[in-house]
């Protein structure tokens, strides 16, 4: 019981203004504690986004490309012939075609040029025949793929070397050639079979051009010869060696030319003869006797 005292009288005043006038402070509501956690998301949503645009390197990947001439004409050549099988921008159709991105325009010069592109249908592997395209045109498509995704390019200059200014440049191209290309190609040049239904092709029609594109970029089942293995010397040396000694009728096999395979076909070719010969020879005798 409080006393009528002054401190008394303070205490039940006390009491009556914190315990009965102060409003008390109400828990929120559900309604809005779920809004203020969606806030809070949409905000680190919008943080994180801002992050990744600002960071992400494909970010602009949807900015229109500057092409020059060359590549402009290109692509209206792209879009009426390839585009069906590589897609939109070259990035490939499943089932259909693979990706040019990053190919280059040496491999673009390779497959167009020999007419192996556009494909007919799907084999095993795609083999030559007449092109489609032009040379100017080979290049305009060529350009437009490499300013598309870059990769590797045709070097200027010869491709073959004067073997009066440097003779020793055709031996060492039929010693690299042997090392790195006969066991596909045959000892001389003349193609060979491979797996499921592949093959190596034949070098005796083969450009120069085309012989450093397919060292360059490796099409079908042939490896890549980039520049660290072979150095672009090297590449002209087998070119040499290719267009000078096995594309002018001197076969490394002998006098004959039995399909280029070297001195297995001639040795098989004379023992096939030899042993009819002999045959027919011992059965005269016989006969005579």
């Amino acid at each position: 019981m409080t006393s009528d005292t002054p401190a008394g009288r303070r205490s039940r005043f006390g009491r009556l203004r914190w315990g009965f006038f102060t409003p008390r402070r109400s828990a929120p509501s559900r309604v809005r504690r779920r809004i203020g956690a969606a806030a809070r998301m949409l905000a680190a949503l919008a943080l994180a986004g801002g992050v990744y645009t600002a960071f992400a390197p494909g970010a602009f990947a949807d900015e229109p490309r500057q092409l020059s001439a060359a590549a402009i004409e290109g692509k209206q050549l792209y879009d009426t012939s390839c585009i069906t099988c590589h897609g939109r921008d070259a990035q490939g159709v499943e089932g259909r075609g693979p990706s040019l991105i990053g190919v280059g325009s040496a491999s673009v010069e390779f497959q167009v040029g020999t007419g192996r592109m556009p494909m007919t249908r799907q084999e095993a592997q795609a083999e030559e025949k007449k092109p489609q395209f032009d040379k100017a045109q080979t290049k305009q498509l060529g350009q437009y793929i490499q300013e598309l995704g870059g990769g590797p390019q045709m070097p200027t200059g010869e491709l073959v070397e004067d073997i009066e200014a440097n003779p020793e440049a055709l031996a060492r191209g039929g010693e690299l050639f042997r090392v790195n290309c006969a066991s596909c190609h045959g000892f001389g040049g003349g193609g060979g079979a491979l797996s499921s239904g592949k093959f190596a092709p034949g070098l005796h029609d083969v450009s120069p051009e085309h012989l450093y594109a397919a060292m360059l970029t490796g099409p079908q089942n042939m490896p890549v010869f980039g520049d660290n293995e072979l150095s672009p010397e090297e590449k002209r040396e087998i070119i040499t060696y290719v267009t000078v000694q096995l594309q002018d009728d001197k076969d490394p096999g002998g006098l004959f030319n039995l399909g280029r395979y070297g001195p297995a076909t001639e040795g098989v070719a004379i023992f096939m003869v030899g042993i009819t010969i002999l045959v027919f020879v011992a059965l005269w005798i016989a006969g005579k006797s």
